[in-house]
């Protein structure tokens, strides 16, 4: 592990303050809140910041239902946002997703936010022996493309990247139709999930829409009929904490017979969460039955 000073600010300002002027890349300063993912990359050196700012007490840990829908704060660890009676009642897509995900240890430590922002899984990535990673040093090249590709995407793949993106989470809210509530420095803003995650073309390192000094602080989900009736399916090799070797999402709502909503999104094989828009549209409308799934 390269050697950091941990940085404990009194406010949220005050710590975004710290990371405004970083650049995005290799930054001498990161954020670190649960722990889960940070702390791996830099004990396998993939991450080597001078300073590591704690977010720890300075979001918001909240699950808030009401008409609108589902508000999280981005502290809410794992393991709470997925035993919220609320949550299993009216986004269970939700639920399984995070239930689906690592281990019981992991979720009760995780936070929200820090899930949406994990990094990838891909062997190449995590293991600094491998010099020719484009996410970890831009224009060095991919090991993964002529390597071992089992975990890796064929969706929203490039020349310069192919590792597969890591969330269940990410996943399940892509396809409720979530939007992440950001705040920088001077600055907050909302973002739709749909369009948070960056496809991995000339620049595979820039993940996400989120500027230098930017963090997520919210998560909100709108409420829909088709959110109460929905289901997270992953296949991957063993039942507890394995990463998705396929996924999907799936909320659907019926009225009078025929299929009135569909949201469809696909984990495990996509360089980000991947919205299964031409699967949604062959369902819409259909009379729900193992014809109309098939040609979805």
């Amino acid at each position: 592990m390269h050697p950091f000073v941990l940085e404990r600010p009194r406010d949220l300002s005050t710590a975004l303050a710290l990371r405004a002027h970083a650049g995005r890349n290799d930054a001498p300063i990161e954020y670190i809140a649960g722990g889960t993912d940070m702390v791996q990359l830099l004990q396998e050196y993939v991450r080597r910041p001078e300073r590591l700012v704690s977010l720890a007490g300075l979001l918001d840990n909240w699950i808030e239902l009401g008409p609108q829908g589902l508000r999280l704060g981005a502290a809410a660890t794992m393991a709470d946002v997925a035993a919220h009676p609320g949550v299993v009642e009216q986004f269970p897509l939700i639920s399984e997703a995070l239930l689906a995900s690592a281990s019981p240890q992991v979720r009760n430590q995780a936070t929200i936010g820090g899930n949406l922002l994990q990094r990838t899984r891909c062997p190449y990535f995590r293991d600094v022996a491998y010099a020719a990673c484009n996410k970890r040093t831009p224009g060095s090249g991919c090991a993964a493309i002529g390597g071992e590709n089992r975990w890796h995407a064929v969706l929203g793949t490039s020349d310069n990247c192919i590792a597969a993106h890591a969330s269940d989470l990410a996943v399940a809210l892509v396809a409720l139709d979530a939007a992440v509530e950001v705040r920088g420095a001077g600055r907050q803003r909302s973002i739709s999930l749909n369009d948070f995650y960056r496809l991995p073309e000339g620049a595979p390192h820039i993940e996400t829409a989120l500027e230098p000094g930017e963090v997520i602080s919210a998560v909100t989900v709108p409420a829909s009929p088709a959110a109460r009736r929905s289901h997270y399916l992953k296949v991957r090799d063993r039942a507890s904490f394995e990463f998705a070797l396929a996924s999907v999402a799936c909320a659907v709502d019926v009225a009078g017979g025929r299929i009135a909503q569909a949201r469809v999104a696909l984990g495990g094989v996509a360089t980000i969460p991947w919205r299964a828009r031409q699967a949604e549209e062959a369902l819409l409308g259909a009379a729900p039955g193992d014809d109309a799934f098939r040609r979805a």
